[in-house]
């Protein structure tokens, strides 16, 4: 099956052959490390109580277990965008899910506290493999008309790892006191699903191109989008990576690229603002006189509401435009987040927390969630993508671990209103810098987005380039 698209968003105009099967196969398998994302990151919600009365754990410890594999997830995006970028995007996938089915099982049978962390930590190494790499593979594979919706579903696909950790997590509830030890190793079964279905996908034509493997490269883009289409996007990409680069790491913090790195850097350490309400859920019902049972389902539906709302950008992102659907979710998540605050200040119906929580998750789910990675994965230039993409997803899983590790203390020391009211303030500041430095980018090329934010200007970047380029 195969779609004729009018190309005018790429380098070169033209009618291009889609192979719209082709395309949507290789979303749906880099979607399956999605959904490990999701399910790792998630599953601890459910077994939190039950393994920090088996190793007896105090709040800083009961953190320190539920933080620790952002730090993980840090060192894994440190080292995977250089590997991705020298053994290849596949490579670093069929590494990553091959970790997470082996640090699932560990995670879930470790007899001490500090084997338990280990592999926690080691599965966060897997998801921040899986967090960098497969944004960027998804973006490197597709068409630019396509570009942004394929990313979202990427989003989707951790919204389902998240429900379905949230519903493993219900379902194994009753199954005796290992029931959290049962918990963790049932990642194992979509990591050998990511594993296997990996054999049945090409690797990123970019990353071919720039090992100077472009017969090959050619081979993918023509199955993608024809023959036409490969000569347009081959001689774009390889355009773009006329300029070597010798400084490595140093080259990310050089004037012409510095400020496209440090809005990544923003964007990516802002989506994580909203951490605990994913991470804590059962324990924040709990709090609000909310069932062990009940605390769990409502979890489960909490899922659901993100799978459901992660549609909602799929439908929007390539038309409402990237920057208008983060202007829009930080706002409305910061005037939502303070409501949640009053509403335990002033010691309401445990209803409203469920309202805010949910409303919170749902539009974070319209908007941050899945536009942060479809950001991400487009704006870094071809020749900086892994080195850059590494930096930001670290910043990432730095925060995640900041606003994770320390929620137990924050809310024990200071109260849940004075945390969420926190959580309110950096969201508006959040606002206020995507207002004024982030550009558009809906139905850009990769290399068109390269020679948009790469122009120098005189003063304040980038929202003169921006009018300049869609004036």
């Amino acid at each position: 099956m195969a779609l004729v698209i009018a190309a005018t968003e790429s380098p070169t105009s033209g009618e291009f052959l889609y192979n719209k099967a082709y395309i949507y196969r290789i979303n749906t398998v880099a979607a399956l490390g999605g959904i490990l994302f999701g399910f790792d990151t998630a599953i601890i919600s459910g077994t939190i109580h039950f393994f920090s009365q088996h190793f007896r754990l105090n709040d800083l410890q009961t953190g320190w277990a539920v933080g620790c594999i952002s730090l993980g997830a840090a060192l894994g995006a440190l080292v995977s965008g250089r590997l991705s970028d020298r053994y290849g995007r596949k490579k670093m996938l069929l590494f990553s899910a091959l970790l997470f089915a082996v640090t699932g099982v560990g995670t879930g049978w470790a007899n001490t506290f500090p084997l338990f962390v280990t592999f926690r930590m080691l599965s966060g190494v897997a998801i921040g493999c899986a967090a960098l790499v497969c944004p960027i593979y998804v973006a490197e594979m597709a068409p630019a008309f396509l570009r942004g919706r394929l990313v979202s579903f990427y989003q989707l696909a951790v919204t389902l790892g998240v429900l379905m950790a949230y519903l493993a997590n219900y379902g194994l509830l009753d199954t005796g006191d290992d029931n959290w030890r049962w918990m963790f190793s049932s990642q194992s079964v979509p990591a050998l699903l990511f594993f296997f279905g990996l054999f049945f996908v090409s690797e990123s034509p970019r990353w071919l191109i720039s090992r100077q493997q472009e017969t090959d490269a050619r081979q993918v883009l023509a199955r993608i989008g024809g023959r036409a289409y490969a000569e347009a996007e081959s001689k774009a990409i390889r355009a773009s990576f006329s300029t070597a680069i010798k400084d490595g790491w140093r080259f990310l913090f050089r004037k012409e690229v510095f400020h496209i790195v440090l809005i990544g850097i923003v964007i990516a350490f802002s989506s994580q603002l909203g951490g605990p309400l994913v991470a804590y859920a059962p324990e924040i019902f709990k709090q609000v006189g909310v069932a062990e049972d009940s605390a769990f389902l409502q979890s489960v539906i909490l899922g659901l509401i993100l799978c459901v709302f992660t549609f909602v950008a799929i439908a929007t992102i390539d038309k409402a435009g990237r920057k208008r659907l983060l202007l829009s979710g930080s706002a409305l998540l910061a005037v939502d987040i303070l409501a949640l605050a009053l509403t335990f200040y002033f010691q309401l119906s445990g209803y409203w927390a469920l309202l805010f929580i949910l409303v919170f998750i749902a539009g974070y789910a319209a908007t941050i969630g899945p536009v942060t990675w479809v950001v991400l994965s487009e704006i870094f230039p071809n020749r900086i993508r892994g080195s850059a993409m590494a930096l930001a997803t670290l910043s990432l899983w730095v925060a995640n671990f900041l606003v994770i590790g320390s929620f137990p203390v924050l809310k024990s020391q200071f109260g849940m209103p004075l945390t969420f009211g926190l959580y309110a303030v950096l969201l508006l500041l959040y606002f206020i810098f995507i207002a004024l430095t982030v550009p558009e980018t809906k139905g850009k090329s990769l290399e068109e987005i390269e020679r948009l934010l790469t122009k120098k200007t005189s003063s304040v970047w980038p929202i003169g380039q921006e009018k300049k380029a869609n004036g």
